[in-house]
């Protein structure tokens, strides 16, 4: 061989040799560019290869290859595809920010035979109780929690408003924490925890109990309330459940026992994803209005277990203000065979309520460790759901959280802490917090004292006139076990003073126990008591307008001891000492049996009542000096009373008995919608007066309520005996968004029944005379006989996102005075 072939044949290989030996390293983090979150399960491929590599659970990548390459692509299912040139045999690190892609959701069509994917979801749920956590018996783990709230959607005519202005410093470095390609975000809300988090089965318990929490935030006082918030007791969501309840709304899941009803399926693809096969399935809502996601899952080849997770819920779904809901879950199996999320995180991205007003981004993010299955506790220790540890803010050092973080903050979130705490001290935020937290609590805050509520400030009605009034109570900065407050009020017509004085004493947080004593001077209604609207301050505020119905003054004392004696049960007794000073013309027969008996006006009682409540996994927390129920989850709440009027103390004029009892609980229903029910019944045993008996709620307003019967007229009903049923079913979404041109509105059906049997003797209604001892004729009441008084009602909900309208039909006593047969009401509401 020639020489010169030797040596150009040398070259040749040298060059190739060489080409091979020089590999192309890139690293980076993916994440999308609206909320600045990772975005994990990304594809990231050298471009016009098939080498490629997908990106962790923080969005995190790593690829390599030998071939000459220019450039990197990175795509990812709902948003647009990038591309982003490299260098050539060099190790480098490109990071991409990807735009969510607005696009309708493609529909799914299959020619021939069964969609491939059928077979591995049936097989899916045929394994549910294997694979599902809660077919453990127990299970526990340490939880490292996060939480961000962040301002997005910050557009320049935002910027313009007069109070933005005055954060232009902090507003500038906004763009820094958006990243590179990122829409600008203001963040006011950052929280790390860490907690022990235990659940044992049969019967389904829970318990968390927050370690430690750091919290930086605008308006943030009491880290205490917040803590209770951001361990992962809010934050767990199992797709394995047939329904994953989510801003109180029940979302189906994509592995629901019922899927084939709510989704479309792909079969994409099959890999490796960490030590698993896995089939990797694409989902998308058959109706794009259901409250149901779309996304990808990975389900293992050998369990038909899911691995990974990535599911989102879009505006076209009909939620009000959620522009976005996604969850994106990592899940392990464990030695006993079930899996249980690892690493989990939650996004709500909630849209601008009007043009004028920024968006929210709410992220959540939580990871799971030192997991150990099937080692329950004895009962008594999931007693609280949730409990703060004493020691929960304190040693909170930067050496600390960096030992003990699952994951280290970005660059990104720790330039978060810095902000938050410039934007809070800033003048114009600390305002606006404030208001904010006045339309919330009802209160303004004056160092240890407390002044409100709001709603109670003004009010003008035939007997006072203009009613002004003014409360006071101290708050946790004044004593943690002592509450004292009041309320001072005035009348421009009656010329008269209302006065309230209690004071509150929290004897044990632990089994919450509390006494308080109070005593009030005001002005009530017959049928319309303050005492039967609790929890409708709304419709009570109202009551205090306008004609007053059977109006009275009265003075009350009142003495009340109440204990948690056990998870879910309270015991409650009260003593309380009530006048009755009738406004209008009303008089009573001291003696029932003679028509002749001397007449009486005003009465005295003091009766003791015994009160016990059973609610088995009713949520409560703690808010400074207030325990706050978050409600029942699967349980009904019950309720039962038993009063024992005394006669002759402090002149009280009757003795008597009377025991009710009350029945309330949400149903969900999955596809069909929510329902609730309220059925209470009392029976008093002794003949007396009627302002002394039930008399029941009418509303003759304009103005739909779920406290009243809404066609009854005020005062229309008395009863001594009687049940009644309230029930409410809300449908959703369920018929309107399968009606073409409605869907697209958003509306949402409604349905009420009110039930109510009454009895009232007629001994009762022989202790009221014709005529007072005046001539003037007295005011009667009215009684229900064998019929029930029935209304119905159906409507329409979500109009213009806050108007409710309520058609109602009155079924029976169609023939009484003012009787409406029909009526159209409305009201307003703010939901999702």
């Amino acid at each position: 061989m020639r020489l010169d072939r030797v040596i150009l044949l040398s070259i040749f290989f040298l060059i190739t040799w060489s080409a091979s030996a020089q590999r192309t390293v890139v690293s980076g983090r993916v994440t999308d560019a609206s909320t600045g979150d990772p975005i994990p399960f990304a594809n990231v491929i050298f471009k016009d290869q098939s080498t490629g590599t997908t990106t962790d659970f923080e969005g995190y990548y790593k690829v390599e290859i030998g071939l000459k390459v220019d450039s990197v692509l990175c795509s990812y299912i709902g948003y647009k595809a990038k591309v982003k040139p490299i260098k050539y045999g060099q190790t480098q690190v490109v990071n991409f920010q990807l735009q969510e892609e607005v696009a309708t959701l493609q529909e799914v069509v299959f020619i021939a035979g069964e969609n491939p994917a059928y077979p591995i979801l049936r097989n899916v749920v045929a394994n549910k109780p294997i694979n599902d956590k809660k077919s453990l018996n127990a299970y526990q783990y340490e939880t490292y929690s996060k939480v961000e709230v962040d301002v997005d959607n910050i557009t320049d005519r935002f910027k313009k408003k007069k109070f933005v202005k005055k954060i232009t410093q902090v507003m500038d470095s906004v763009e820094q924490i958006a990243g590179e390609d990122g829409k600008p975000i203001l963040p006011v809300f950052i929280s790390e925890t860490i907690s022990q988090f235990y659940f044992r089965n049969n019967p389904e318990l829970k318990h968390e109990k927050i370690l430690k929490s750091k919290i930086t935030g605008v308006g943030v006082e009491d880290g205490s309330l917040v803590s209770q918030f951001i361990g992962s007791s809010f934050q767990e969501y199992n797709f394995y459940q047939n329904w994953l309840n989510i801003v109180s709304k029940d979302f189906v899941s994509p592995i629901a026992d019922g899927w084939k009803l709510y989704y479309d399926y792909d079969l994409l693809d099959s890999a490796m994803v960490g030590n698993d096969y896995c089939y990797r399935l694409d989902f998308y809502p058959k109706r794009e209005q259901d409250l149901a996601f779309y996304g990808t899952m990975w389900i293992t080849k050998n369990e038909y277990a899911l691995k990974q997770i990535d599911a989102t819920v879009t505006k076209t779904a009909n939620l009000n203000y959620i522009e976005k809901i996604k969850i994106q879950q990592e899940l392990t199996k464990t030695e006993a065979g079930a899996w249980i999320p690892t690493k989990n995180r939650i996004l709500l991205d909630i849209g601008e309520i009007t043009e004028n007003m920024a968006g929210v981004l709410a992220k959540f993010y939580t990871s799971n460790q030192d997991i150990e299955v099937n080692k329950p506790f004895e009962n008594k220790f999931y007693e609280k759901p949730i409990v703060v540890a004493e020691d929960f803010s304190i040693g909170n050092t930067d050496e600390f959280w960096e030992s003990k973080r699952h994951e280290p903050l970005s660059p990104t979130e720790m330039s978060v802490y810095r902000m938050i705490d410039t934007l809070k001290n800033i003048p114009i935020v600390k305002t606006y917090t404030e208001i904010i937290n006045i339309a919330v609590n009802g209160y303004k805050k004056f160092g240890k004292f407390d002044v409100g509520p709001y709603l109670s400030i003004y009010a003008n009605n035939t007997i006072e006139g203009h009613r002004f009034q003014l409360g006071l109570r101290t708050n946790s900065d004044f004593s943690n076990r002592w509450i004292f407050g009041g309320f001072l009020a005035y009348g421009t017509r009656d010329d008269e003073f209302k006065y309230n004085g209690f004071v509150k004493r929290i004897m044990s947080r632990d089994r919450w126990t509390t006494i308080q004593a109070q005593y009030t001077h005001d002005i009530d209604q017959v049928g319309l008591s303050a005492e039967d609207l609790i929890g409708y301050s709304v419709f009570l505020t109202a009551t205090k307008f306008g004609n007053l119905v059977r109006p009275y003054y009265y003075n009350q004392f009142k003495l009340i001891a109440q204990r948690e004696l056990f998870k879910g049960y309270n015991q409650k007794i009260t003593f309380n000492y009530r006048t009755f000073d009738p406004l209008y013309s009303f008089a009573y027969r001291t003696e029932p049996e003679s028509m002749d008996s001397p007449l009486e006006r005003e009465i005295q009682t003091a009766e003791v009542t015994i009160e016990s409540r059973f609610a088995k996994d009713e949520l409560f927390i703690q808010n400074e000096n207030d325990r706050i129920s978050l409600g029942a989850n699967k349980w009904p709440i019950f309720t039962v009373r038993y009063t024992r009027g005394i006669a002759g103390i402090a002149g009280s004029d009757f003795s008597y008995n009377r025991m009710g009892v009350n029945i309330q609980k949400d149903l969900r229903l999955g596809l069909f919608g929510t329902s609730n029910f309220d059925i209470s019944a009392e029976h008093i045993f002794e003949t007396l007066p009627y302002p002394l008996l039930k008399a029941h709620i009418g509303n003759e307003s304009t103005f739909f309520s779920q406290a009243a019967f809404n066609l009854m007229n005020f005062s229309e009903f008395a009863s001594s005996t009687y049940a009644s049923l309230r029930y409410n079913h809300y449908f959703e979404g369920f018929v309107l968004n399968r009606i073409p041109v409605m869907k697209k509105l958003k509306w949402r059906l409604v349905a009420t029944a009110n039930v109510l049997y009454g009895y009232l003797d007629t001994d009762n209604l022989n202790l009221l005379p014709e005529f007072d001892e005046n001539g003037v004729e007295v005011q009667q009441i009215g009684r229900l006989t064998d019929d029930p008084y029935v209304e119905l009602g159906y409507g329409v909900e979500n109009i213009f996102k806050v108007l409710r309208v309520d058609f109602l039909h009155r079924l029976t006593y169609l023939d009484n005075p003012d009787a409406s047969k029909f009526a159209v009401k409305f009201s307003f509401q703010f939901i999702l």
